[in-house]
């Protein structure tokens, strides 16, 4: 299994990013193939992170791809800033 985690800071609306991630995003990443799961947390101040699991790095790597045009397209106004972005294969779960 292959990881991605991103990181976006100065989210401008928590509420309206999480849906908009919800019911827009989240349907293009299942369509990965390889797509094992992906979580959206709000982790306060601003931040919000994602983490995304698929099982090679091929689909990790296309999920970023899909992740950065649908910020730039869709939601550029609510991430003003571009993500930090940590992949690698995946050693450990549970």
């Amino acid at each position: 299994m292959y990881g991605v985690v991103r990181w976006y800071e100065g989210v401008t609306d928590p509420v309206e990013t999480g849906r908009r991630v919800d019911e827009e995003f989240v349907p293009l990443l299942r369509q990965i193939p390889g797509f094992v799961a992906y979580y959206w947390v709000d982790a306060g101040e601003g931040v919000m992170v994602s983490t995304s699991v698929f099982e090679d790095q091929a689909g990790a790597e296309e999920s970023v791809r899909t992740a950065a045009d649908f910020v730039r397209e869709h939601m550029a106004s609510l991430l003003p800033n571009p993500p930090r972005v940590t992949a690698g294969r995946v050693v450990a779960a549970a």
